[in-house]
């Protein structure tokens, strides 16, 4: 059994078909150059850059589904699959010019409520018909957060949550949680 994760994701992911060492490189290509051949209508491109490269091939196509009742919210499901941003170019090129940084979609929360995006820095995020949310430092914590039902931080018109940095934790700069 692995460390990286708590045993409640760690049952979610292997149920889901993920184990240790699992990288498809070839599939994160392929939607790496699907992203980056995209433009919307507006003249809106995908960013495209290593972390979400990373995520895609260790975790691509995987669904993975909360094994127990969440800690403060309902657990969510997680769908990796970026393709499913294709269309919404600009809501990612608009997160990431409010971030001051590079936003790409990494997949879906819920049963498609909501996309979830990575930045250039490896924070995640949640994007609903509510508004925009921090979900952690890294997709580690990101996933461990939704799969476990913690509540997220709603991104304010703040300035953007730091970088990670060795050791810290914590969204800063973000104000609200999520109340429904």
């Amino acid at each position: 059994m692995t460390t990286r994760f708590a045993v409640a994701v760690d049952d979610s992911l292997r149920s889901a078909g993920w184990a240790p060492g699992r990288w498809d490189i070839r599939q994160a290509e392929q939607w790496a150059d699907t992203l980056r051949g995209h433009i919307s209508a507006g003249g809106h491109r995908h960013a495209v850059f290593p972390a979400a490269v990373e995520v895609w091939a260790e975790f691509g196509t995987l669904h993975i589904t909360p094994t127990g009742p969440g800690r403060h919210i309902a657990p969510s499901p997680v769908s990796i699959d970026p393709l499913s941003g294709l269309y919404a170019a600009r809501t990612f090129a608009d997160l990431g010019r409010a971030l001051g940084t590079q936003v790409c979609p990494i997949g879906t929360e819920g049963e498609d409520e909501a996309l979830l995006a990575i930045d250039a820095e490896r924070r995640v995020y949640s994007i609903d018909a509510t508004g925009d949310w921090y979900l952690g430092a890294d997709f580690d914590s990101a996933l461990s957060a939704l799969l476990m039902g913690l509540v997220p931080a709603r991104l304010s018109a703040g300035p953007p949550p730091p970088a990670p940095r060795e050791g810290s934790a914590g969204p800063g700069g973000l104000t609200d949680a999520r109340t429904g």
